[in-house]
C-alpha cells in the first residue's frame, strides 16, 4: 500500500496528471448532472448520436488539419443537437430513430473520409483511439484545462439557476407549457449543453463511450436515492469517485483511460444495485 502511495505521489507531481485529473472530475460532474434528466426523459441515447457526429466532425477537421478541432467539432455537435431535438419532435421520425439514423450515418462519414484522406500510416489505430479513448488527456495544455474549466462552471450553474425548470420539464413537459413555461427552450438548452460536454468528453472517454458517463452514475443513483434532488446529488459524487478512481487506476496500471472509468462505473452500478436490494428501494 505504501509503495502504490509512493507511486502515485510521484506521478501527481507532473503538471499533466493534474490536468487530467481536474478536467476528468468536472467533465464526470457535469454528465452525471445532465445525464439523469436524459435518462428519465428516455433521451439518454443522445449522447451515444452526438458523440457519433463529433467523431465525424473530427475526422473531417483532422483531414484540414485545423490548429484546434474543437473549433470545428463543437459548432456542428451543437447544431446536429438542435437538429435532432427538432426531428425527435416530428411525428413522422420518432427521437429513437432520429438518433440512431444520425449516429451510424456520422459514424460511418467519419471512418470513410478518415480512411480516403488520411496521411497517417495507422488509421486502424487512430479510428481506434477516437471510438475508444486515448491518451490525448495525458497531453492537455494549461489552456485546455482552463476552458474546461469555464464551460463546467457555465454547466453546473445553468443546472443550479434553472433547477425547478429542468424538473418540471424533466417530469411534465406538457404541465410547463400550460402554465407557460418555454419548455422547448429549456429542451434545446439541455440539448446544446449536453453537445458541449460531448465534445468535452472525448478526450477522456472517446466517442463510443460517452454514453456510459452519461447513463451509469444516473442508473446507479437511481437504484438507492428516491428524491429526484438526492438521484442528482449522489449520481454526481459516484460519477465524480468513478472518474477519479479510473484516471489513477489507468496511470498505475497503464490501462485504457475510458475503459477503466466505464468498468469503475459498471462495478458502482451493480454494487449500489445491491444495496438497493438490501434497502428494499
Amino acid at each position: 500500500m505504501t509503495h502504490i502511495l509512493q507511486e502515485l505521489s510521484f506521478y501527481l507531481s507532473y503538471p499533466f496528471v493534474r490536468y487530467a485529473l481536474i478536467v476528468g472530475v468536472l467533465i464526470a460532474l457535469c454528465s452525471s448532472l445532465l445525464g439523469v434528466t436524459l435518462v428519465l426523459k428516455r433521451f439518454s441515447f443522445i449522447g451515444d448520436g452526438l458523440s457519433h457526429v463529433a467523431f465525424g466532425a473530427m475526422a473531417i477537421a483532422t483531414i484540414f488539419k485545423l490548429v484546434n478541432n474543437t473549433i470545428f467539432i463543437m459548432p456542428v455537435t451543437i447544431i446536429a443537437a438542435i437538429l435532432l431535438l427538432r426531428t425527435g419532435q416530428n411525428t413522422k421520425i420518432k427521437g429513437d430513430a432520429a438518433i440512431a439514423m444520425l449516429s451510424v450515418s456520422a459514424l460511418a462519414v467519419g471512418y470513410l473520409v478518415m480512411n480516403i484522406f488520411s496521411t497517417s500510416a495507422n488509421v486502424s489505430g487512430d479510428v481506434c483511439s477516437t471510438l475508444f479513448g486515448s491518451t490525448t488527456i495525458l497531453t492537455l495544455t494549461e489552456g485546455e484545462v482552463i476552458s474546461c474549466i469555464i464551460m463546467s462552471v457555465l454547466v453546473v450553474a445553468f443546472f443550479i439557476l434553472f433547477y425547478n425548470r429542468i424538473f418540471a420539464v424533466t417530469f411534465d413537459e406538457n404541465f410547463t407549457k400550460a402554465i407557460g413555461k418555454n419548455a422547448e427552450g429549456y429542451n434545446l438548452m439541455i440539448a446544446v449543453i449536453t453537445a458541449v460536454i460531448i465534445v468535452l468528453a472525448m478526450s477522456l472517454v472517446g466517442s463510443l463511450l460517452i454514453s456510459a458517463l452519461i447513463i451509469f452514475p444516473a442508473l446507479s443513483a437511481m437504484r438507492v436515492a428516491r428524491s429526484f434532488k438526492g438521484v442528482v446529488v449522489y449520481a454526481a459524487i459516484l460519477s465524480v469517485i468513478g472518474a477519479f478512481f479510473g484516471i489513477v487506476l489507468s496511470i498505475l496500471c497503464s490501462t485504457p483511460v475510458g475503459a477503466t472509468i466505464v468498468i469503475l462505473d459498471l462495478i458502482l452500478f451493480f454494487i449500489n444495485c445491491i444495496i438497493g436490494k438490501i434497502m428494499g428501494r
